[in-house]
């Protein structure tokens, strides 16, 4: 029994090697399970084969995106594209800049073609975006309507016309193309803006498509102006702005900012620069304002 007992009875350096040995095994151990003794070129393959699969769900995640994307297209005007509605619609970064560069200039893109022409984009992608550019009404004219119309006086009213501010229910349903529904709508509207200014604002009715619209126009035009007050737009308060018919409190307080910011308004084609500013009834608007 005494020699068992001697065969773990050790001296102090003898108790120092058992315990770096036991320290050894255990780093060896360690090394063996975190260290990867795979061949250079075995590992170089591995790590190539990984970062492969990566970038196929990278790519796959933005052909995704991509897809996306193109699903969410809504009509919008092209002269007001930022670097990242660009990247979206697929322009290269050339491409939106030589648009930037362009507007810089205070100049307005005023058809598709131009746009191309201006930015450079494939044909493919032309025609991809196109069909979604969204112009105001008047960048097809020479001026815009609104400039161009003359008062209506005793000389220039037209003949065998009815007053459009006085069509009643039975007048209006006696329209080719117009029913009790349509009719309503078209009263309902003229009270709620105070009457027509012109014959224009008709195409701010719900469901009144253009051939029904000329057809109520060549029976009848607005002959009495009802009393309202033209405010400057350059003096006009947020609830004077406010009140006109497609201007709301919101939208009057971004006006008010940009006038502030830009000392004056000059014309009524600036106010499009505004976010959200219904571009498409500038004409309309300018019933109710005037730029002095």
């Amino acid at each position: 029994m005494k020699n068992f007992k001697s065969h773990f009875i050790f001296t102090r350096s003898e108790q120092n090697g058992i315990f770096l040995l036991v320290l050894i095994v255990v780093v060896l151990q360690l090394v063996y399970f975190f260290v990867d003794f795979t061949p250079s070129e075995k590992r170089y393959e591995k790590q190539e084969k990984e970062l492969t699969e990566f970038q196929k769900i990278i790519d796959s995640i933005k052909d995704s995106e991509k897809e996306n994307v193109g699903a969410e297209i809504f009509p919008f005007n092209p002269n007001f594209i930022t670097d990242y509605k660009g990247y979206t619609l697929g322009m290269t970064p050339e491409e939106i800049d030589k648009l930037h560069i362009f507007r810089a200039e205070e100049k307005w893109v005023n058809s598709a073609e131009d746009f191309q022409k201006i930015t450079g984009i494939s044909d493919s992608l032309f025609n991809e975006i196109s069909p979604y550019f969204k112009f105001p009404d008047w960048v097809n004219s020479e001026k815009p309507s609104y400039l161009k119309r003359a008062p209506v006086t005793s000389k220039t009213q037209p003949k065998n016309r009815k007053d459009l501010n006085l069509a009643t229910l039975e007048d209006l349903t006696g329209i080719y193309g117009i029913g009790e529904v349509l009719a309503g709508r078209i009263i309902n509207y003229r009270n709620k803006i105070g009457g027509f200014l012109d014959d224009i604002q008709l195409k701010d009715i719900y469901g009144l498509n253009f051939e029904v619209r000329s057809e109520l126009q060549s029976q009848f035009t607005v002959l009495t102006i009802p009393s309202h007050t033209v405010h400057d737009i350059n003096e006009a308060t947020v609830l004077e702005l406010a009140a006109v018919p497609y201007i709301g409190y919101e939208l009057a307080r971004e006006i008010i900012n940009y006038r502030l910011l830009n000392e004056k308004i000059d014309n009524f084609e600036e106010l499009a620069k505004i976010k959200d500013f219904p571009s498409e009834k500038i004409d309309r608007i300018a019933l109710y304002l005037s730029v002095k």
